[in-house]
């Protein structure tokens, strides 16, 4: 797939872009266009409709996630790998939760890279190993939010698409609710859990098995 797979990269360091652009291309992939700020990326992807967005985390003028977060309103369906250099659990949930399609740390081997791109163009998710022991370890931590807290069937379907990173509008729209509605199952949610942030949800959901840490 490699060989007609196109790719946009977007990472503020030029020697960064420069080394990642030599494997891509030795192993077939196409770089189509290179951005230095998350200011570059619905730009470049508009203009170069790529196969494969590869973007760093931190960026000066406009941030990874907050560029991933407006890239999603129009092109929700194309995959993200999102490079960064923090391998905490808060990090990694924000990410997935803001719709990347895979983690991946800047300190990676080669081989990571390759098999993050070859996932995510079969529609797949990735997390490096180191991060997603990080992440298991979250759930497998004790205390935190309620363990066992019975929640509604209603509730359990609000806090799966919670959790796969849709606004309030979008499960609105899928459970055919309206929004104020989907909005006091989610304060609901979090005042039962215990629970402050759409982050703490996400691996509450992992944790009880309402979505797979794969998924």
């Amino acid at each position: 797939m490699g060989v007609s797979s196109r790719i946009v990269l977007v990472d503020d360091h030029t020697l960064v872009r420069a080394g990642i652009r030599v494997l891509l291309e030795e192993w077939g992939y196409s770089v189509v266009a290179e951005g230095c700020d998350g200011d570059d990326v619905e730009r470049l992807i508009k203009q170069h409709r790529p196969d494969v967005l590869l973007m760093d985390i931190s960026m000066q003028r406009l941030s990874g996630l907050e560029a991933l977060k407006q890239l999603r309103v129009n092109w929700p369906a194309l995959p993200v790998i999102v490079l960064s250099m923090h391998d905490t659990r808060d990090f990694v949930v924000k990410a997935m939760q803001e719709g990347a399609s895979a983690y991946l740390l800047k300190d990676a081997a080669e081989v990571e890279l390759r098999l993050a791109l070859e996932a995510v163009l079969h529609g797949h998710r990735y997390l490096s190993p180191k991060v997603s022991g990080r992440v298991i370890e979250a759930l497998n931590t004790p205390g935190g939010p309620a363990e066992e807290a019975t929640l509604t069937a209603r509730q359990r379907e609000v806090l799966y698409w919670l959790a796969k990173g849709k606004t309030n509008k979008e499960v609105a729209y899928q459970l055919d609710l309206s929004v104020k509605t989907v909005d006091a199952h989610r304060a609901q949610l979090m005042a039962r859990l215990n629970i402050r942030d759409l982050a703490g949800l996400v691996v509450y959901a992992i944790r009880q098995g309402i979505l797979a840490l794969d998924e």
